[in-house]
């Protein structure tokens, strides 16, 4: 069994943040600013030791990574923001890949949606600063020269001799199959079996029975938040007067319902499962925020052997883990000032029933 956590590498100043949000914008302006929006809301989220790193201080990488390592996670999925050519957010990747030292493993999940300067998911219109725009096989030739030093790496995660790739969005990618089909032959020349291509299961992506996708993954909690909120079923407010929730708008879920639902959905074989540690983007969306309910390290702990039991009947080796550092949304592995180490406490433990108590197949 592998573990691979999703990773935001928005910790450090770009050019596009600055001009959209101010000088020294980060992921931290957001969350370091957060406050409660009710009583008991637990905002900000505040990091172990006040440690509002840089990304593109050599030795934050190397911190994360014996943290993930001493946990047994099995790598990093990096999210991976590609505009014709035009790279955001691109560093702390290329550093990784310059640092050979750091033993760890990798891959991308390609998030190809337009840059824009409103939240994903906000209310509002959005401002476009850099559209997303595809191409055909000039444009799909200058991406894969880019994947290229990276699928040569050898701590780049490879399935069956294939380079793992995460797509969000794939079904906005108009000829899909022909860029997918160019890629794999493209791997094949340079030694691979082809390429592995995974879908994000965001709301239903409908490509999973294309020939050139391999697999999809479940991108938790969006997918089920989202099916919920369409619902109205196990939506509550906090218990306010009509004035103030008006007034603020947050919805709740309890962080039960949505494992239990993610738990019931059958999966097969490459459609590979994601656990999650907590939700709040209230950091990003402010009054129009949605907060899970009932989180903690000891639940968490609970749905991921679960979960790891559930893949291994499926015949799957991956589950995915939202995230490493989505400190904007409240879900994060990295130690805070209220559970420390714990979350990673949980995987570590799970980890070792998997190897040494022997969670098996029925």
């Amino acid at each position: 069994m592998k573990l691979i956590s999703f990773y935001l590498p928005q910790f450090h100043e770009i050019p596009e943040n600055n001009d959209a949000w101010g000088n020294g914008f980060t992921e931290w302006t957001n969350v370091s600013k957060s406050v409660p929006l009710y009583w008991g809301h637990r905002q900000p989220r505040v990091p172990l030791h006040e440690n509002y790193y840089n990304l593109l201080d050599s030795s934050t990488m190397e911190w994360q990574v014996d943290l993930a390592k001493r946990a047994g996670i099995y790598g990093f999925c990096f999210y991976h923001y590609w505009f014709n050519g035009r790279l955001v957010l691109e560093k702390p990747v290329k550093n990784l890949l310059r640092k050979k030292h750091i033993n760890f493993h990798y891959c991308f999940a390609w998030a190809n949606e337009p840059w824009t300067k409103t939240w994903h998911g906000a209310g509002g219109n959005k401002e476009i600063l850099i559209p997303q725009t595809y191409g055909k096989k000039e444009e799909w030739e200058k991406h894969y020269d880019y994947f290229q030093p990276f699928f040569r790496d050898k701590r780049y995660i490879k399935e069956n001799g294939r380079p793992v790739l995460l797509i969000y969005r794939l079904r906005n990618i108009p000829y899909f199959n022909d860029m997918i089909q160019y890629w794999d032959l493209r791997a094949k020349e340079d030694g691979y079996s082809g390429l592995f291509v995974v879908s994000m299961n965001v709301c239903r992506e409908h490509v999973s029975k294309s020939r050139w996708v391999n697999g999809s993954v479940d991108f938790e909690p969006n997918r089920t938040k989202s099916e919920k909120l369409q619902e109205g079923s196990e939506i509550s407010f906090p218990r306010w007067g009509k004035q103030i929730l008006n007034r603020f708008v947050v919805k709740s879920i309890q962080y039960d319902t949505i494992n239990r639902t993610m738990l019931k959905t059958p999966h097969e074989k490459n459609q590979f499962r994601t656990v999650f540690i907590d939700y709040d983007d209230s950091p990003r969306r402010s009054f129009r925020a949605v907060v899970t309910r009932g989180a903690t390290p000891k639940k968490f702990g609970k749905y991921l052997k679960n979960t790891v039991q559930k893949s291994l009947e499926e015949g799957n080796n991956y589950i995915f883990i939202n995230a490493w550092n989505e400190w904007g949304e409240g879900n994060y592995l990295e130690p805070d000032t209220r559970y420390g180490y714990l979350y990673l406490a949980e995987v570590k433990a799970c980890m070792k029933a998997i190897y040494h108590r022997g969670i098996r197949k029925r």
